[in-house]
């Protein structure tokens, strides 16, 4: 009965089957979804696990000895010791994709969004869920690290996810792009309409 789901930030190994559980749903059944922070790194769970048939994929955070570490720690995270630990925090920008759901939300070729996260996809395993469809809409300005996923028009009307919290920039005068972007799809999809 839902028009949208929002899988929201989180931590640790608790009702993250349940979770990942609910993409699976709103990917399969194409109900608008949104994910965010813990969200997109499930999500990334999720499609590695049932798309890329990657069926042990997990996050190290969950799963230390998973043999599919989707979503971990990178090595250049680990040695970091002040600032928040292994915490990257703070406005980080975004490079977004040229034509992609994000890009076109933004209205722009970058975001600038506040992060609070540890986690991160593991760069290992881009190629392999682009090559199934899912799209690394936006990147980090160096390219190694994935802001942003989507799957296609072709594969879901409206499932992305961002690593950053953009709740703390959206405003009720100014919503983040992406809760408009999630709103506008849930009344598309409820009244089969465009907005």
């Amino acid at each position: 009965s839902m028009d949208a789901i929002i899988v929201p930030i989180g931590f640790g190994s608790r009702g993250v089957e349940g979770k990942i559980a609910a993409i699976k749903y709103a990917r399969e059944r194409r109900v608008p979804f949104l994910g965010l922070c813990f969200g997109l790194q499930l999500a990334v769970v999720e499609f590695a696990r049932n798309v890329c048939g990657l069926k042990d994929a997990n996050s190290t955070e969950v799963n230390p000895k998973t043999q599919h570490p989707i979503i971990m720690i990178l090595p250049e995270q680990a040695k970091v010791k002040n600032l928040g630990g292994t915490m990257r925090l703070g406005a980080e920008t975004a490079q977004l994709q040229k034509g992609t759901i994000v890009a076109n939300l933004y209205k722009s070729g970058v975001a600038v969004e506040r992060h609070r996260h540890r986690y991160e996809v593991n760069p290992k395993h881009h190629s392999i869920l682009e090559k199934n469809g899912m799209v690394i809409s936006g990147s980090s300005r160096n390219g190694r690290l994935a802001e942003f996923i989507e799957l296609p028009p072709s594969m879901h009307p409206y499932f992305t996810a961002t690593q950053a919290h953009p709740e703390y920039k959206s405003r009720l005068e100014k919503p983040s792009p992406l809760y408009y972007g999630l709103i506008k799809a849930a009344v598309e999809r409820k009244y089969r309409v465009k907005v």
